[in-house]
């Protein structure tokens, strides 16, 4: 009688598994973390720029317990991102909690507020990776509660781009809204700017004054980038007659009277967007980045900021992006604008020297005005010419209503000083 042969069962392998996406590789970022840390630590979390304020104005008070929780709990750049996942999951709790008794009110200003914190936490997530997209998802689905209650009609658009992808935004009507056509803006966030932060939850300065807004986050940025759309020229040059062409097809939108405005790095982009779609009645950016390659930004301020564009555009060797970035120039582009163009920059940007402003403006074969603001640093505000001067916002809002009911306007290069006082200066 033969032996019986013992069958081994193999086990079935091991799933690997997935590996993360790789994030950007930014020499700066990891020599100087410490220095991030410390600099956290020693001024707080907006080090390199005064985010929470814009946070908070499109909040309202109603947030400011949870960003001074959040200013106290971050003391290093790793804190970043569970100090708003903290913050942002009360609120979307608090607005569950409102929506299942029926207060509709207090239902839609938390959900808004979670929706702000969901998107302020992917901020320092640099990968498209399961976290980043858990987020996103979050931050969409607070959003999309918070529109069921708004006071003014709210959807969501999806812009698509010639050659695949689209772009994702949100389009909202003016308040009391009730039939017509009506102006209307393309506005476009800053590097860490994102849409649903873009339109303020009460009082919004382009509602109030009768202007539809479709908030659109363009090529690279949050939901684009998470979706497959990196950051590149062309595609921002496509980006400005495709958001063009979504809103005339609008009903409500008056296609005769839209305008494009960009906000820090968002003024670089909708720079070069309005350069390719001539169809804008007018134009108007805050807070510049205007320089070519991103000189300041990306080589002399925060490393943070190249590691964060290193992931809008799609990179995670900086020898490789470096090289791309010399690409980023509005040089070629400016001269193609003819419509009135609005540029307001502080004196003391640490960005992108002020001199970029004059010289992309006097590039431009249009009528334009450039307002500077004495000692005022990237972010256009808190000094003494921003509060004794024209309101920056208010004066933008204003002058962007006048060109699009076709109010003439001087080409001009006006300089607010420390006292209010408005006096002419041609160069930097």
């Amino acid at each position: 009688m033969g032996k019986t042969m013992a069958v081994t069962k193999k086990k079935p392998a091991a799933r690997k598994a997935a590996a993360k996406p790789a994030e950007p590789h930014v020499q700066r970022m990891e020599d100087q973390r410490w220095l991030v840390d410390s600099t956290i630590r020693s001024v707080g979390v907006e080090w390199d720029q005064p985010r929470l304020n814009s946070y908070g104005t499109a909040c309202g008070p109603l947030a400011s317990g949870d960003l001074a929780a959040v200013r106290a709990r971050v003391q290093k750049y790793s804190d970043i991102n569970p100090a708003f996942e903290g913050v942002a999951r009360r609120r979307e709790a608090v607005a569950k909690k409102a929506e299942a008794a029926g207060h509709g009110v207090t239902a839609r200003d938390n959900y808004f507020i979670a929706s702000v914190f969901w998107a302020a936490s992917q901020w320092t997530l640099l990968s498209n990776d399961a976290h980043n997209r858990a987020n996103n998802l979050r931050k969409r689905e607070c959003f999309e509660a918070y529109a069921k209650y708004a006071d003014h009609p709210v959807e969501a658009a999806w812009i698509p781009l010639p050659g695949g992808g689209r772009l994702p935004g949100w389009f909202h009507l003016p308040y009391g809204y009730r039939g017509g056509k009506v102006p209307a803006i393309v506005s476009i966030p800053g590097m860490d700017g994102f849409k649903e932060a873009n339109v303020a939850l009460g009082g919004d300065r382009w509602l109030s004054r009768g202007i539809a807004v479709l908030v659109l986050e363009g090529p690279g940025q949050y939901e684009a980038v998470l979706g497959g759309v990196p950051f590149s020229m062309d595609a921002w040059k496509a980006t400005g007659k495709a958001a063009y062409e979504w809103l005339k097809a609008r009903g409500e939108v008056d296609p005769a009277r839209i305008g494009i405005t960009g906000n820090s790095f968002g003024s670089f982009f909708a720079t070069l967007a309005a350069a390719w779609e001539p169809r804008y009645r007018a134009a108007a950016i805050t807070s510049i980045c205007l320089e070519p390659a991103g000189e300041t930004i990306f080589q002399k301020a925060s490393p943070t900021f190249k590691h964060r564009f290193m992931y809008m555009s799609g990179f995670t060797d900086e020898a490789r992006f470096d090289r791309m970035r010399k690409s980023m120039t509005l040089v070629p582009h400016a001269k193609r604008i003819r419509m009135p163009f609005l540029c307001v920059a502080g004196e003391r940007d640490e960005l992108c020297p002020v001199e970029w402003a004059y010289r992309t403006l006097d590039a431009m074969r249009g009528p334009t005005q450039l307002m500077v603001y004495q000692e005022s640093r990237h972010s256009v505000g808190n000094v003494p010419s921003t509060v004794l001067g024209p309101n920056p916002p208010s004066m933008s809002a204003d002058w962007m209503l006048d060109r699009l009911q076709g109010l003439p306007f001087d080409s001009a290069r006006l300089f607010v000083e420390a006292n209010g006082n408005i006096v002419t200066r041609d160069q930097p």
